[in-house]
């Protein structure tokens, strides 16, 4: 079901840069005024100190707040350094009731415009978002 909330013309904006033009490490997407559209809350460009770190995007997820974001997952199996982008929808144990219901039903609306994602975690807990888990579904074939 659909919240008719959606989103602005930051959102994609900042996926381009991020995706094509390779600016950012991510991008962190929340619920604007009155919870009426979906707007960029966050950008952190590759250059900027500790942006390569997950635990830096991690650490832009509340603890009591719900948000999407998109990071650039860059990792080496072997085979060479790869990226992916990883869609995460964090919507934490203790954010309210009411805000989890519009950001879960809001979500299809800003990931049908952001083509290429190539993964997607749905988080609640920071144990279920950590390196390792994002790693294990960037490399599942």
């Amino acid at each position: 079901m659909s919240s008719g909330v959606k989103p602005d013309e930051t959102c994609l904006k900042a996926y381009d840069e991020l995706k094509l033009g390779k600016k950012h490490k991510f991008v962190v997407y929340g619920m604007g005024e009155g919870m009426k559209t979906i707007t960029t809350l966050k950008q952190v460009k590759l250059d900027e100190a500790g942006a390569t770190d997950f635990e830096t995007f991690v650490a832009e997820l509340p603890e009591k707040e719900c948000r999407w974001g998109v990071y650039d997952m860059e990792f080496d199996q072997g085979e060479g350094k790869r990226n992916k982008l990883v869609f995460v929808m964090w919507t934490p144990d203790d954010a309210p009731i009411r805000q989890k219901m519009v950001y879960a039903s809001s979500k299809d609306a800003l990931r049908k415009q952001l083509v290429g994602i190539a993964a997607e975690i749905q988080a609640t807990s920071y144990d279920e978002i950590t390196h390792q888990a994002v790693l294990e579904k960037c490399t599942r074939r």
